[in-house]
Protein backbone atom coordinates (compact mmCIF):
# COMPACT_ATOMS: atom_id res chain seq x y z
CA UNK A 1 0.00 0.00 0.00
CA UNK A 2 1.12 3.27 -0.93
CA UNK A 3 0.90 5.36 2.41
CA UNK A 4 1.80 8.75 4.04
CA UNK A 5 1.37 9.24 8.14
CA UNK A 6 1.30 13.01 9.05
CA UNK A 7 2.66 12.97 12.60
CA UNK A 8 2.52 15.70 15.34
CA UNK A 9 0.06 18.40 13.10
CA UNK A 10 -2.96 20.73 14.63
CA UNK A 11 -5.52 18.91 11.86
CA UNK A 12 -8.37 21.49 11.05
CA UNK A 13 -10.89 20.08 8.84
CA UNK A 14 -14.45 22.26 8.98
CA UNK A 15 -16.38 20.01 7.70
CA UNK A 16 -15.75 16.97 10.22
CA UNK A 17 -15.57 19.10 13.14
CA UNK A 18 -12.33 18.61 13.92
CA UNK A 19 -9.71 21.36 15.24
CA UNK A 20 -7.21 19.48 17.33
CA UNK A 21 -4.16 17.76 17.25
CA UNK A 22 -4.50 14.22 15.09
CA UNK A 23 -2.49 12.09 13.06
CA UNK A 24 -3.71 11.41 9.67
CA UNK A 25 -2.69 8.21 7.67
CA UNK A 26 -3.25 8.54 4.18
CA UNK A 27 -3.54 4.66 1.95
CA UNK A 28 -3.90 4.52 -1.53
CA UNK A 29 -5.02 7.74 -2.40
CA UNK A 30 -7.50 7.50 0.32
CA UNK A 31 -8.26 8.88 3.48
CA UNK A 32 -7.34 5.70 5.68
CA UNK A 33 -7.46 7.06 9.64
CA UNK A 34 -7.42 10.43 12.02
CA UNK A 35 -6.52 9.70 15.49
CA UNK A 36 -4.97 11.32 18.37
CA UNK A 37 -1.41 11.75 18.69
CA UNK A 38 0.60 8.72 18.37
CA UNK A 39 -2.09 6.35 18.29
CA UNK A 40 -1.87 5.52 13.97
CA UNK A 41 0.43 2.56 13.49
CA UNK A 42 1.85 2.10 9.82
CA UNK A 43 4.37 -0.05 8.95
CA UNK A 44 5.96 0.90 5.66
CA UNK A 45 4.43 4.35 5.32
CA UNK A 46 6.31 7.42 5.00
CA UNK A 47 6.61 9.59 7.46
CA UNK A 48 6.03 13.53 7.18
CA UNK A 49 6.59 15.52 10.93
CA UNK A 50 3.59 18.17 11.22
CA UNK A 51 4.80 19.72 14.43
CA UNK A 52 4.20 22.94 14.46
CA UNK A 53 2.02 23.20 11.58
CA UNK A 54 -1.51 23.24 9.98
CA UNK A 55 -2.98 19.96 8.24
CA UNK A 56 -5.95 20.93 6.68
CA UNK A 57 -7.76 19.33 3.24
CA UNK A 58 -6.37 20.42 0.17
CA UNK A 59 -7.60 23.88 -1.24
CA UNK A 60 -10.54 23.62 -3.94
CA UNK A 61 -10.58 26.94 -6.16
CA UNK A 62 -13.70 27.22 -8.45
CA UNK A 63 -12.76 29.75 -10.37
CA UNK A 64 -9.85 29.39 -12.34
CA UNK A 65 -8.13 30.23 -15.90
CA UNK A 66 -5.79 27.68 -17.37
CA UNK A 67 -5.58 29.14 -20.52
CA UNK A 68 -5.58 25.42 -22.43
CA UNK A 69 -6.84 24.80 -25.11
CA UNK A 70 -5.47 27.50 -27.52
CA UNK A 71 -3.25 29.97 -25.12
CA UNK A 72 -0.55 27.71 -23.69
CA UNK A 73 1.75 31.00 -24.17
CA UNK A 74 -0.30 32.40 -20.95
CA UNK A 75 -1.01 29.24 -18.80
CA UNK A 76 -0.99 25.55 -19.48
CA UNK A 77 -2.73 22.87 -17.46
CA UNK A 78 0.16 21.97 -16.32
CA UNK A 79 2.04 25.03 -15.44
CA UNK A 80 -1.37 26.38 -13.78
CA UNK A 81 -1.57 23.43 -11.48
CA UNK A 82 1.82 23.66 -10.99
CA UNK A 83 1.08 26.52 -8.98
CA UNK A 84 -2.13 25.80 -7.36
CA UNK A 85 -0.40 22.77 -5.62
CA UNK A 86 2.27 25.01 -4.54
CA UNK A 87 -0.43 27.28 -3.00
CA UNK A 88 -1.71 24.82 -1.30
CA UNK A 89 -4.96 23.86 -3.80
CA UNK A 90 -5.55 20.34 -4.92
CA UNK A 91 -8.70 20.53 -6.63
CA UNK A 92 -9.05 23.38 -9.43
CA UNK A 93 -12.33 24.18 -11.22
CA UNK A 94 -11.10 25.29 -15.06
CA UNK A 95 -13.58 27.90 -17.12
CA UNK A 96 -14.28 27.54 -20.49
CA UNK A 97 -13.16 30.57 -21.93
CA UNK A 98 -10.46 28.84 -23.88
CA UNK A 99 -9.72 28.44 -27.44
CA UNK A 100 -11.73 26.67 -28.69
CA UNK A 101 -14.43 27.42 -25.97
CA UNK A 102 -15.19 24.32 -23.79
CA UNK A 103 -18.68 23.97 -25.21
CA UNK A 104 -18.13 20.18 -25.88
CA UNK A 105 -17.57 16.38 -24.50
CA UNK A 106 -14.37 16.46 -26.22
CA UNK A 107 -12.96 19.45 -25.44
CA UNK A 108 -14.34 18.50 -22.00
CA UNK A 109 -12.33 15.12 -21.79
CA UNK A 110 -9.30 16.37 -23.36
CA UNK A 111 -8.82 18.73 -20.78
CA UNK A 112 -8.52 16.11 -17.92
CA UNK A 113 -6.73 13.86 -19.95
CA UNK A 114 -3.45 12.84 -18.54
CA UNK A 115 -1.27 14.62 -21.23
CA UNK A 116 -2.54 17.33 -20.30
CA UNK A 117 0.23 16.92 -17.13
CA UNK A 118 -2.18 18.47 -14.14
CA UNK A 119 -0.07 18.59 -10.94
CA UNK A 120 -3.26 17.94 -9.28
CA UNK A 121 -7.34 16.98 -9.77
CA UNK A 122 -8.74 19.43 -12.52
CA UNK A 123 -12.56 19.55 -13.05
CA UNK A 124 -13.97 21.60 -16.06
CA UNK A 125 -16.62 24.14 -15.93
CA UNK A 126 -17.75 23.92 -19.51
CA UNK A 127 -19.31 26.89 -21.50
CA UNK A 128 -23.40 27.09 -20.85
CA UNK A 129 -24.08 28.69 -24.79
CA UNK A 130 -21.94 27.26 -27.65
CA UNK A 131 -19.08 29.30 -27.73
CA UNK A 132 -20.00 31.24 -24.87
CA UNK A 133 -22.33 33.58 -27.44
CA UNK A 134 -25.26 33.58 -25.64
CA UNK A 135 -27.72 32.63 -28.19
CA UNK A 136 -28.19 28.35 -27.91
CA UNK A 137 -27.71 26.16 -25.16
CA UNK A 138 -25.06 23.19 -25.08
CA UNK A 139 -25.58 20.02 -24.25
CA UNK A 140 -25.81 19.86 -20.12
CA UNK A 141 -26.07 16.32 -19.52
CA UNK A 142 -23.54 14.93 -22.48
CA UNK A 143 -20.89 17.96 -20.72
CA UNK A 144 -21.74 16.34 -17.22
CA UNK A 145 -21.44 13.17 -18.36
CA UNK A 146 -17.77 13.94 -19.35
CA UNK A 147 -16.96 15.25 -16.39
CA UNK A 148 -18.10 19.07 -16.31
CA UNK A 149 -19.16 20.50 -12.66
CA UNK A 150 -21.01 23.21 -13.65
CA UNK A 151 -22.16 25.29 -16.92
CA UNK A 152 -21.17 29.28 -17.18
CA UNK A 153 -20.19 31.15 -20.15
CA UNK A 154 -17.53 33.50 -17.29
CA UNK A 155 -15.73 36.53 -19.43
CA UNK A 156 -18.73 36.88 -20.78
CA UNK A 157 -22.53 37.54 -19.32
CA UNK A 158 -25.61 35.94 -20.28
CA UNK A 159 -27.84 39.01 -20.89
CA UNK A 160 -30.82 37.26 -22.62
CA UNK A 161 -33.97 36.67 -20.55
CA UNK A 162 -34.95 34.12 -22.23
CA UNK A 163 -31.61 32.26 -22.66
CA UNK A 164 -31.18 32.92 -19.04
CA UNK A 165 -34.42 31.13 -18.19
CA UNK A 166 -33.71 28.26 -20.44
CA UNK A 167 -30.33 27.71 -18.95
CA UNK A 168 -31.56 27.42 -15.44
CA UNK A 169 -33.99 25.00 -16.38
CA UNK A 170 -32.07 22.92 -18.24
CA UNK A 171 -29.29 22.63 -15.54
CA UNK A 172 -31.72 22.17 -13.19
CA UNK A 173 -32.76 19.00 -14.83
CA UNK A 174 -29.06 17.76 -15.14
CA UNK A 175 -28.49 18.79 -11.69
CA UNK A 176 -25.75 21.67 -12.47
CA UNK A 177 -25.07 25.14 -11.40
CA UNK A 178 -24.97 27.80 -13.22
CA UNK A 179 -22.09 30.32 -13.07
CA UNK A 180 -23.06 33.40 -14.17
CA UNK A 181 -20.62 36.59 -14.90
CA UNK A 182 -22.58 39.73 -13.66
CA UNK A 183 -21.77 42.46 -15.56
CA UNK A 184 -24.08 44.12 -17.79
CA UNK A 185 -22.07 44.99 -20.70
CA UNK A 186 -24.39 47.36 -22.06
CA UNK A 187 -23.65 49.76 -19.31
CA UNK A 188 -19.92 48.87 -19.60
CA UNK A 189 -18.66 49.22 -22.98
CA UNK A 190 -15.71 51.13 -23.26
CA UNK A 191 -14.97 50.69 -19.56
CA UNK A 192 -11.82 49.28 -17.42
CA UNK A 193 -12.14 50.64 -14.14
CA UNK A 194 -14.74 51.36 -11.12
CA UNK A 195 -16.93 54.07 -11.67
CA UNK A 196 -15.92 56.89 -9.21
CA UNK A 197 -13.83 60.00 -8.24
CA UNK A 198 -10.49 58.04 -9.18
CA UNK A 199 -11.69 57.19 -12.67
CA UNK A 200 -12.53 60.55 -13.41
CA UNK A 201 -9.18 62.26 -12.46
CA UNK A 202 -7.47 58.87 -14.36
CA UNK A 203 -9.47 59.94 -17.48
CA UNK A 204 -10.80 56.79 -17.70
CA UNK A 205 -14.55 55.62 -18.06
CA UNK A 206 -16.03 53.92 -15.49
CA UNK A 207 -18.29 50.15 -14.17
CA UNK A 208 -21.00 51.40 -12.21
CA UNK A 209 -21.52 49.21 -9.99
CA UNK A 210 -24.99 48.41 -10.79
CA UNK A 211 -23.88 46.97 -13.89
CA UNK A 212 -23.04 44.04 -11.64
CA UNK A 213 -25.59 44.74 -9.17
CA UNK A 214 -28.22 44.79 -12.13
CA UNK A 215 -27.83 41.91 -13.20
CA UNK A 216 -27.44 39.49 -10.06
CA UNK A 217 -31.11 40.90 -9.21
CA UNK A 218 -32.40 40.07 -12.81
CA UNK A 219 -30.76 36.30 -12.40
CA UNK A 220 -32.51 36.16 -8.90
CA UNK A 221 -35.69 37.21 -10.32
CA UNK A 222 -35.57 34.21 -13.40
CA UNK A 223 -34.76 32.03 -10.59
CA UNK A 224 -37.70 32.57 -9.20
CA UNK A 225 -39.87 32.24 -12.21
CA UNK A 226 -37.95 28.43 -12.70
CA UNK A 227 -39.66 27.05 -9.85
CA UNK A 228 -37.38 24.20 -9.29
CA UNK A 229 -35.76 23.40 -6.43
CA UNK A 230 -32.70 21.98 -8.10
CA UNK A 231 -32.00 24.99 -9.69
CA UNK A 232 -28.87 26.54 -8.79
CA UNK A 233 -27.29 30.21 -9.33
CA UNK A 234 -24.09 30.51 -8.41
CA UNK A 235 -22.38 34.58 -8.40
CA UNK A 236 -19.09 34.59 -9.51
CA UNK A 237 -16.38 37.15 -8.24
CA UNK A 238 -18.97 39.00 -6.24
CA UNK A 239 -17.41 42.65 -5.85
CA UNK A 240 -20.76 45.10 -4.91
CA UNK A 241 -22.68 45.30 -1.80
CA UNK A 242 -25.12 45.73 -4.01
CA UNK A 243 -24.90 42.09 -5.16
CA UNK A 244 -24.06 40.58 -1.80
CA UNK A 245 -27.65 42.03 -0.74
CA UNK A 246 -29.24 41.08 -3.57
CA UNK A 247 -27.96 37.10 -2.81
CA UNK A 248 -28.67 37.97 1.21
CA UNK A 249 -32.57 38.43 0.02
CA UNK A 250 -32.86 35.99 -2.67
CA UNK A 251 -31.73 33.24 -0.15
CA UNK A 252 -34.25 34.99 2.94
CA UNK A 253 -36.62 34.18 0.08
CA UNK A 254 -35.95 30.27 -0.40
CA UNK A 255 -33.95 30.38 -3.16
CA UNK A 256 -30.49 28.31 -4.13
CA UNK A 257 -28.02 31.28 -4.38
CA UNK A 258 -24.38 30.88 -3.98
CA UNK A 259 -21.46 33.37 -4.17
CA UNK A 260 -17.62 33.60 -3.96
CA UNK A 261 -15.51 36.51 -3.39
CA UNK A 262 -12.04 36.74 -4.71
CA UNK A 263 -9.10 37.79 -2.36
CA UNK A 264 -8.16 40.49 -4.44
CA UNK A 265 -11.82 42.33 -3.78
CA UNK A 266 -11.80 42.04 0.13
CA UNK A 267 -7.72 43.06 -0.06
CA UNK A 268 -7.45 46.04 -2.49
CA UNK A 269 -9.66 48.69 -3.57
CA UNK A 270 -9.42 50.99 -6.62
CA UNK A 271 -6.89 52.59 -5.32
CA UNK A 272 -4.26 50.23 -6.23
CA UNK A 273 -5.07 51.24 -9.76
CA UNK A 274 -3.46 54.93 -9.46
CA UNK A 275 -0.71 55.33 -11.67
CA UNK A 276 -2.41 53.24 -14.09
CA UNK A 277 -0.64 49.95 -12.62
CA UNK A 278 -2.25 46.83 -15.38
CA UNK A 279 -1.23 44.24 -12.63
CA UNK A 280 -4.54 45.80 -10.94
CA UNK A 281 -6.75 45.89 -13.57
CA UNK A 282 -9.30 43.23 -13.80
CA UNK A 283 -13.12 42.18 -14.19
CA UNK A 284 -15.08 43.05 -11.98
CA UNK A 285 -12.75 45.86 -11.45
CA UNK A 286 -11.58 46.64 -7.59
CA UNK A 287 -14.05 48.78 -6.27
CA UNK A 288 -14.84 51.65 -2.99
CA UNK A 289 -13.08 51.07 0.06
CA UNK A 290 -16.94 50.07 1.04
CA UNK A 291 -17.60 48.02 -1.28
CA UNK A 292 -14.12 46.46 -0.13
CA UNK A 293 -15.15 46.39 4.07
CA UNK A 294 -19.11 44.40 2.35
CA UNK A 295 -17.18 41.55 1.08
CA UNK A 296 -15.16 41.00 4.58
CA UNK A 297 -18.35 41.61 5.82
CA UNK A 298 -20.12 39.16 3.83
CA UNK A 299 -17.32 36.95 4.46
CA UNK A 300 -17.54 37.54 8.33
CA UNK A 301 -21.32 36.89 8.70
CA UNK A 302 -21.43 33.59 6.26
CA UNK A 303 -23.27 35.45 3.30
CA UNK A 304 -19.95 34.81 1.46
CA UNK A 305 -19.82 30.91 0.62
CA UNK A 306 -16.43 30.89 -0.24
CA UNK A 307 -12.97 32.06 -1.63
CA UNK A 308 -12.43 31.16 -5.09
CA UNK A 309 -9.09 33.26 -6.78
CA UNK A 310 -10.04 33.98 -10.63
CA UNK A 311 -6.98 33.03 -11.56
CA UNK A 312 -6.47 34.75 -14.83
CA UNK A 313 -2.76 34.44 -16.05
CA UNK A 314 -1.80 36.97 -19.33
CA UNK A 315 1.86 36.96 -20.78
CA UNK A 316 4.35 40.10 -19.86
CA UNK A 317 3.77 41.77 -22.83
CA UNK A 318 -0.03 41.66 -22.69
CA UNK A 319 -0.15 43.24 -19.58
CA UNK A 320 2.81 45.80 -20.69
CA UNK A 321 0.78 48.14 -22.81
CA UNK A 322 -1.63 51.39 -21.87
CA UNK A 323 -4.29 50.30 -19.19
CA UNK A 324 -7.30 50.57 -21.56
CA UNK A 325 -5.86 48.15 -23.85
CA UNK A 326 -4.38 45.56 -21.22
CA UNK A 327 -6.12 42.54 -20.29
CA UNK A 328 -8.41 42.06 -17.23
CA UNK A 329 -7.08 39.52 -14.81
CA UNK A 330 -4.18 38.65 -12.15
CA UNK A 331 -2.86 35.33 -11.02
CA UNK A 332 -3.77 34.21 -7.77
CA UNK A 333 -3.41 30.80 -6.70
CA UNK A 334 -0.15 30.92 -4.95
CA UNK A 335 -1.31 33.97 -2.80
CA UNK A 336 -4.78 32.77 -1.99
CA UNK A 337 -4.07 31.00 1.32
CA UNK A 338 -1.41 33.84 2.45
CA UNK A 339 -3.73 36.79 1.78
CA UNK A 340 -6.69 34.97 3.59
CA UNK A 341 -4.86 34.29 6.47
CA UNK A 342 -3.12 37.71 6.84
CA UNK A 343 -6.22 39.83 5.72
CA UNK A 344 -9.05 37.52 7.12
CA UNK A 345 -7.52 35.63 10.09
CA UNK A 346 -4.68 37.83 11.61
CA UNK A 347 -6.83 41.37 10.36
CA UNK A 348 -10.08 40.66 11.36
CA UNK A 349 -9.49 37.60 13.81
CA UNK A 350 -11.72 35.14 11.51
CA UNK A 351 -11.13 31.69 13.30
CA UNK A 352 -8.47 29.63 11.08
CA UNK A 353 -11.15 27.37 10.40
CA UNK A 354 -13.40 29.36 8.73
CA UNK A 355 -10.98 30.33 6.89
CA UNK A 356 -10.08 26.43 5.70
CA UNK A 357 -13.82 26.13 4.95
CA UNK A 358 -13.93 29.31 2.80
CA UNK A 359 -11.14 27.81 1.10
CA UNK A 360 -11.74 24.06 1.16
CA UNK A 361 -15.21 22.66 2.10
CA UNK A 362 -17.73 25.03 1.39
CA UNK A 363 -16.03 25.72 -2.71
CA UNK A 364 -16.16 21.70 -2.62
CA UNK A 365 -19.58 21.87 -1.62
CA UNK A 366 -21.12 24.75 -3.67
CA UNK A 367 -19.91 22.48 -6.57
CA UNK A 368 -20.91 19.10 -5.29
CA UNK A 369 -17.36 17.82 -5.33
CA UNK A 370 -17.87 14.82 -2.96
CA UNK A 371 -14.61 13.50 -1.17
CA UNK A 372 -12.89 16.75 -1.77
CA UNK A 373 -12.26 19.58 0.78
CA UNK A 374 -12.27 17.30 3.86
CA UNK A 375 -10.48 14.93 5.68
CA UNK A 376 -13.02 12.30 6.91
CA UNK A 377 -11.84 8.74 6.67
CA UNK A 378 -13.01 7.42 3.03
CA UNK A 379 -12.40 10.98 1.30
CA UNK A 380 -9.91 11.93 -0.99
CA UNK A 381 -6.05 11.92 0.69
CA UNK A 382 -6.07 15.69 -0.67
CA UNK A 383 -4.47 17.69 2.20
CA UNK A 384 -2.60 20.43 2.67
CA UNK A 385 0.37 20.97 5.36
CA UNK A 386 1.06 24.77 6.45
CA UNK A 387 2.69 27.16 9.12
CA UNK A 388 0.45 29.43 10.02
CA UNK A 389 2.06 31.94 11.91
CA UNK A 390 4.49 31.84 9.44
CA UNK A 391 5.65 35.40 7.07
CA UNK A 392 6.74 34.76 4.04
CA UNK A 393 7.31 37.08 0.80
CA UNK A 394 5.55 36.35 -1.96
CA UNK A 395 8.07 36.59 -5.07
CA UNK A 396 6.12 36.77 -8.48
CA UNK A 397 9.42 35.52 -10.03
CA UNK A 398 9.07 32.22 -8.42
CA UNK A 399 5.45 31.58 -8.92
CA UNK A 400 5.00 28.26 -10.66
CA UNK A 401 2.59 29.79 -12.83
CA UNK A 402 3.63 30.86 -16.33
CA UNK A 403 2.45 34.11 -15.82
CA UNK A 404 3.74 36.80 -13.28
CA UNK A 405 0.95 39.37 -13.24
CA UNK A 406 -0.16 39.90 -10.15
CA UNK A 407 -0.75 43.09 -7.72
CA UNK A 408 1.04 41.46 -4.45
CA UNK A 409 4.55 40.78 -5.72
CA UNK A 410 6.62 41.80 -2.85
CA UNK A 411 4.03 41.69 -0.44
CA UNK A 412 4.08 39.90 3.20
CA UNK A 413 1.95 36.93 3.62
CA UNK A 414 1.04 35.25 6.86
CA UNK A 415 0.64 31.17 6.21
CA UNK A 416 3.67 28.95 4.33
CA UNK A 417 2.59 25.86 2.22
CA UNK A 418 5.47 23.15 3.46
CA UNK A 419 3.52 20.42 1.67
CA UNK A 420 0.54 19.56 -0.67
CA UNK A 421 -0.82 16.37 -1.38
CA UNK A 422 -3.06 15.37 -3.89
CA UNK A 423 -4.91 11.80 -4.12
CA UNK A 424 -2.02 10.35 -2.09
CA UNK A 425 0.68 12.10 -4.23
CA UNK A 426 3.11 14.68 -3.10
CA UNK A 427 2.59 17.02 -5.30
CA UNK A 428 4.32 20.19 -3.87
CA UNK A 429 7.01 20.23 -0.83
CA UNK A 430 9.15 23.25 -0.08
CA UNK A 431 12.37 23.52 -0.32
Amino acid sequence: MNQILIRGGHLIDPAAGIDAPRDLLLADGKVAAVDAPGKIKANGAEIIDGKGLVVAPGLVDIHVHLREPGQGYKETIATGTAAAAAGGFTTVCAMPNTVPVNDSPETTRWMQAPERGAAIRVFPIAAATRGSMGEALTEYGSLKAAGAVAVTDDGKPILGDGIMRAALTAAARANLPVIQHAEDTRLTGGCSMNAGVLAFRLGLRGMPTEAEAGLVERDIRLLAEVKDSRAHLHVAHLSTKAALDAVRRARRNGLRVTCEVAPHHFVLNEEAVDNYNTHAKMNPPLRSEQDRIAMIEGIIDGSVDCIATDHAPHAAHEKEQEFERAPNGITGLESALGLSIAFLHMGHKLPLSRVIALLASQPANVLGLKGRGTLAIGSMADAVIFDAGKEWTFKASESKSKSKNTPFDGWTLRGQVATTISEGRIVYRRA
